[in-house]
């Protein structure tokens, strides 16, 4: 079976991909989107796959999808959506990396799904956020001004005051795209401070870690360490239904401790803060002790590949079953 790893750069996590899928009798190759096309004079499929020749690969691991142009993206996006409907499995496909890497769709995902995130704004208007920001400092919170598109804790600056230090709303125009993704600030409930990182596959908690930091940041690329978490029910449950919201065969969820609003400090509620559709692994591993990209494959082949199989043949058995009729 031959599986392209779609990433925009090579390393620890396509190695370890690699390294499952010869495991399980596999080739992994690694395939860089922008260097996909569509071109509908090399084949009936109208795709050309780097590494494919006139075929198409037998499935898909999005590892990575690089920046660009508002046109580069939507290409690169148009390719993953291509290779869905010509009946290649696509672990995350194009629709759930959509609905992940839009952080304001995330939340508004999550908040129609009923479950526990912060309060969330988007908007375009500079006027209307400065006024978001006065609203909620009067009322005695912070917010942080998110990119919309961002990971591993870039960017994020805190708006309004916190710690007896008033952090004031930037220009928006260049770092953030004239947009303001604001989210209501939820202080630490101890020092230092932690949130917590759960990997769903296949629908199911497998594995999950604390993030700790003195810093309001708990991202691992901003210096947090990670230490094991036992996969408790409520917070497995809470991931579950954060990816089941956003439809997306793996993810990495984050979760922030947030203290009662009853105001009792022995009580912790729970609260989903990003919902990652392309999630590194690297930090969970090290407090994993099974191998997290054997799982992701193994979810892969058995369950999204095996579906996608039953599928077709659903769909052959109906076609001939008209014929004959």
């Amino acid at each position: 079976m031959r599986v392209a790893i779609l990433t925009d750069e090579t390393g620890w996590h396509t190695r370890q991909l690699q390294t499952a899928l010869r495991g399980r009798g596999a080739v992994g190759r690694c395939v860089d989107l922008a260097d996909c096309r569509i071109d509908t004079t090399v084949a009936w499929h109208g795709l050309a796959i780097p590494g494919y020749g006139r075929e198409l690969p037998d499935a898909a691991i999005v590892r990575g999808i690089a920046g660009g142009t508002f046109e580069q993206v939507t290409k690169r996006l148009g390719v993953l959506h291509a290779l869905r409907e010509l009946g290649v499995p696509v672990y995350n496909d194009a629709r759930a990396i959509e609905r992940s890497v839009d952080k304001a769709m995330t939340s508004l995902l999550l908040h129609a799904a009923g479950i526990a995130t912060p309060p969330t704004w988007a908007t375009e208007s500079a006027a209307q956020a400065q006024r978001i920001a006065i609203r909620e400092g009067a009322a005695g919170h912070a917010l942080v001004l998110k990119p919309l598109f961002g990971s591993q804790g870039k960017g994020l600056q805190l708006v309004g005051e916190v710690d007896g230090v008033h952090h004031p709303l930037p220009p928006l125009d260049k770092a953030y795209g004239s947009l303001a993704y604001l989210q209501r600030f939820v202080p630490a409930v101890c020092d230092p401070g932690f949130d917590w990182r759960v990997l769903v596959v296949g629908g199911r908690a497998i594995t999950a870690m604390r993030r700790v930091s003195r810093h309001w940041i708990h991202n691992v690329a901003q210096g947090a360490r990670c230490e094991p978490q036992p996969l408790t029910t409520p917070l497995a449950l809470l991931a579950e239904r954060a990816a089941a919201a956003l439809d997306l065969d793996y993810a990495g969820i984050d979760i922030v401790p947030v203290r009662s609003e009853a105001g009792n400090t022995g009580e912790l509620e729970m609260q989903v803060i990003e919902v990652n559709g392309v999630a590194a692994w690297h930090g969970l591993q090290r407090v994993t002790e099974f191998n997290i990209a054997a799982a992701l494959v193994d979810d892969l082949l058995c369950r999204k590949c095996a579906g996608e199989a039953a599928l077709a043949q659903a769909g052959a058995d109906l076609s001939t079953d008209a014929r004959s009729a």
